[in-house]
């Protein structure tokens, strides 16, 4: 199927929908901040996100999104590129900008845990895509290097990632969406 000693692939919009209204969960992080009297730098979700250290509201942040993704990925529908993952005879990861817990979720309701050998959500290591270090850990955890893996995704977080990070990478549609 390919050239290479790994794939690792992300997770929501690529494997498995999430079924997650991102309204609202950004109305709840938006909670957070109203709830602990501060002025939140954005209403978009992922740039709460990012700010929520920097004003000591990462842990209410972080559970508020993640309760929405583990709900989320009970629920979510399978997509076409699982049949893809299955018949892979190369180590395969996933590294995720949902939490680790949500992509363990969506895998086991998938049947999907045995073909995966390594999750690597937002909440795995101290960095979140597009920076690379979640998906040099998931190389790392695959035991290849970089170059020798493929990151396939379906955004252009996803592709920016993998460029950081020095590996290959292709979309599963025709080009970029979602985050």
């Amino acid at each position: 199927m390919t050239a290479y000693d790994a794939v690792v692939y992300d997770l929501d919009g690529t494997l498995v929908d999430l079924d997650v209204d991102w309204d609202a969960v950004a109305d709840d992080v938006l909670a957070v901040y109203e709830t602990a009297a501060i002025d939140p730098p954005s209403a978009e979700l992922w740039e709460l996100l990012e700010a929520a250290a920097d004003v000591g509201v990462a842990a209410d942040v972080e559970a508020a999104i993640a309760a929405h993704e583990r709900d989320g990925a009970a629920r979510s529908p399978r997509l076409p590129h699982v049949d893809e993952l299955l018949e892979r005879s190369v180590p395969v990861g996933v590294c995720s900008l949902n939490c680790e817990a949500a992509c363990r979720i969506a895998l086991e309701t998938h049947d999907l845990t045995d073909a995966v050998d390594v999750v690597v959500g937002r909440d795995t290591v101290a960095t979140q895509k597009p920076h690379p270090e979640p998906l040099l850990e998931a190389v790392r955890e695959l035991d290849v290097e970089p170059e020798a893996a493929l990151f396939i995704g379906d955004s252009a977080r996803d592709e920016l990632t993998a460029e950081r990070a020095g590996m290959a990478f292709e979309y599963v549609g025709d080009g970029p969406s979602g985050v």
